[in-house]
């Protein structure tokens, strides 16, 4: 069995239209979302609206929340107060044009999902197990320890917005990377396509081209902070 994840959408519509016409062309038909479908880009309730159409299953993401429950913080780990207050802006902004439709919706997702296949079981979270807003970097200490207490075969997670597949003993963890706000020093969209067999799992990272210069302006005139066009158009998100 072959499926695709996407996570991090963050707004940006073009990338994830680009993402799901390549899925497309892959010729996969089932498609998982880890989360965080809004914040930092203009489009909240565009990708809302077409995760919705398309019946895309989709996990509770730290911003989803954020913006769906009128938080103050979207639990989101920024390095500086100028980059706290970036965040602020975005988290706000994000909260206002949001629809109150598009907010129920995104109260209503999962924390997580579990599903079969090829003979093994499988975790969808947004951050970890733990918490939605636990960063799982491939280098960090504390996957061995969330990969120690997992009671699945294979975890998928998001919001390191860097996609990677390791072994932690004789368990899997994916990350799926970012379709709207990578991080991998490129401007393309992320994602990954996993294949299930009985002693084997396949993971595929696939980066896709689009029109990032849309986004980067759109943000621009949207009134959200510039600097968040740069991240979009240098890919240090």
């Amino acid at each position: 069995m072959r499926f695709a994840v996407i996570a991090d959408v963050h707004g940006n519509i073009y990338a994830l239209i680009a993402v799901l016409n390549d899925i497309a062309v892959q010729g996969i038909e089932e498609v998982f979302c880890a989360g965080d479908l809004v914040g930092y880009c203009p489009y909240p309730n565009e990708v809302i609206d077409l995760i919705r159409e398309k019946a895309i299953p989709t996990v509770q993401g730290n911003y989803d929340e954020g913006v769906g429950e009128d938080l103050m913080v979207c639990g989101c780990d920024y390095q500086d107060a100028a980059a706290m207050e970036m965040g602020a802006q975005s988290l706000y902004w994000t909260q206002e044009v949001t629809t109150p439709e598009n907010k129920e919706f995104l109260r209503g997702l999962p924390k997580s999902l579990t599903m079969q296949s090829g003979g093994k079981e499988v975790l969808l979270v947004h951050g970890s197990p733990r918490e939605n807003n636990e960063y799982l970097y491939e280098d960090a200490p504390v996957l061995t320890e969330v990969m120690n207490e997992l009671a699945a075969d294979v975890l998928i997670c998001g919001h390191t917005h860097i996609p990677y597949h390791k072994m932690v003993g004789a368990k899997h963890v994916i990350n799926a990377g970012s379709v709207g706000k990578p991080k991998h020093g490129r401007p393309w969209a992320t994602y990954v396509i996993v294949g299930m067999q009985e002693d084997e799992v396949v993971c595929e990272a696939r980066e896709v081209a689009y029109d990032y210069e849309k986004t980067a302006k759109a943000i621009e005139e949207s009134g959200l902070p510039d600097h968040f066009a740069e991240l979009i158009r240098t890919g240090k998100g």
